[in-house]
C-alpha cells in the first residue's frame, strides 16, 4: 500500500516550502542519541534510544522544519527498529516537518539501489543524505523516487574537508564548487538535490548560494559546534526567504542531562527558532 505522506507533494521542493513555511522555522533538529549522554532515568537499550528521541521530537516539534536522524548512533546499537519508528512518529506530531536520513551512503550501480530502498522504502524518510565521491553513479539510482530529497556533502563543516574539498580541478576551480555545480544541475533532473554546507564557513555558503540559485541548503555546525549563524543565514538564504535547514544535535539533545531534559531542549530549540528568524530580519531588511 502507498504511503499516503508521500501523495501530498509531487515534489521535494513543495514539501521543503511546506515545511519552512507551516513552521516558520529554518531549525532541523538532529537527532543523535549517544548512550553514554543519556539523561537521567534513561538506559542504553534501544526501547530507551526510542522513548528518548520520541520526547526530544515531543518537545520541538513547534520550533523544527526538520527532523534529522543520524543513523550510525542507531545502528550502532541495534536500534534500527527504533529508528524506523522514530521517522514514523514524527510524520505523526510534526507532520508538516520534513525528515532527514543522515546516511552519507555513497555506493554504485545495484548497491546505491538497495540504499535508496533502505532510505526510501524500509525507512520512509523524505530524504537522505549522500556521499557525491564516486560521481553521477552513486546519485542516479535515488532518481527513481523523484519526490524525495537527496543532501549531497559539498563543502562540509569539519576541518578535515580542506583535505578534498579545496583541491583544484580541471575547471581550476575548488572541488566543492564543481561538485555544488553537478549536483544542482546535470545530477539533478526532478529538482530534488540540495547540499550539505557548514555554518563553520559562511563565506563557501555565501559562494555555494551564488552557484546553485535556489536549491536548498542543509547547514551543520551552528550549536555545540560554534558555526556563524548571523553570516550563514545572511549569505545562504534563497530567493524566497527560505532556502536553510540549519541543523543543531548535541545543543538540543543534551541542554540537560537531568529529568527535565525535553523542557531544556525545547526552551534550546526555541531560542535556536527565534535566532535564526532573527539573523533571517537583519539579513532582508539589510
Amino acid at each position: 500500500m502507498a504511503n499516503p505522506r508521500f501523495s501530498q507533494f509531487s515534489t521535494f521542493t513543495q514539501r521543503l516550502a511546506h515545511s519552512w513555511q507551516h513552521s516558520n522555522s529554518m531549525l532541523c533538529v538532529g537527532l543523535d542519541p549517544d548512550v553514554s549522554r543519556m539523561p537521567e532515568g534513561y538506559g542504553s537499550s534501544p526501547a530507551e534510544i526510542e522513548r528518548f528521541c520520541k520526547a526530544i521530537i515531543q518537545a520541538t516539534a513547534q520550533y523544527a522544519c526538520a527532523f534529522k536522524p543520524q543513523i550510525a548512533y542507531f545502528a550502532a546499537n541495534k536500534a534500527e527498529a527504533a529508528l524506523e519508528n522514530l521517522i514514523a512518529y514524527a510524520n505523526e506530531v510534526a507532520p508538516h516537518a520534513t525528515t532527514i536520513l543522515d546516511a552519507k551512503r555513497g555506493d554504485i550501480g545495484a548497491t546505491a539501489k538497495q540504499y535508496a530502498i533502505e532510505a526510501f522504502e524500509r525507512y520512509a524518510a523524505d530524504s537522505v543524505t549522500l556521499s557525491p565521491y564516486m560521481g553521477s553513479d552513486s546519485v542516479e539510482p535515488y532518481h527513481a523516487y523523484p519526490d524525495r530529497g537527496l543532501f549531497l556533502l559539498c563543502r562540509t563543516s569539519n576541518p578535515g574537508g580542506n583535505d578534498l574539498q579545496f583541491l583544484s580541478t580541471q575547471n581550476a576551480e575548488p572541488l566543492y564548487q564543481t561538485v555544488a555545480k553537478l549536483a544542482t544541475g546535470p545530477w539533478n533532473p526532478h529538482r530534488q538535490v540540495g547540499l550539505v554546507v557548514g555554518a563553520t564557513y559562511p563565506e563557501e555558503v555565501k559562494t555555494v548560494r551564488s552557484l546553485v540559485g535556489d536549491a536548498p541548503l542543509l547547514v551543520p555546525g551552528i550549536g555545540a559546534q560554534g558555526g556563524d549563524l548571523q553570516n550563514t543565514v545572511k549569505n545562504g538564504l534563497c530567493s524566497q526567504g527560505w532556502g536553510l535547514l540549519i541543523n543543531s544535535s548535541r545543543a538540543i539533545l543534551y541542554a540537560s542531562g537531568k529529568a527535565d531534559f525535553a523542557s531544556a531542549a525545547e526552551a534550546e530549540a526555541r531560542r535556536t527558532r527565534e535566532a535564526i528568524l532573527a539573523a533571517k530580519a537583519a539579513a532582508l531588511s539589510g
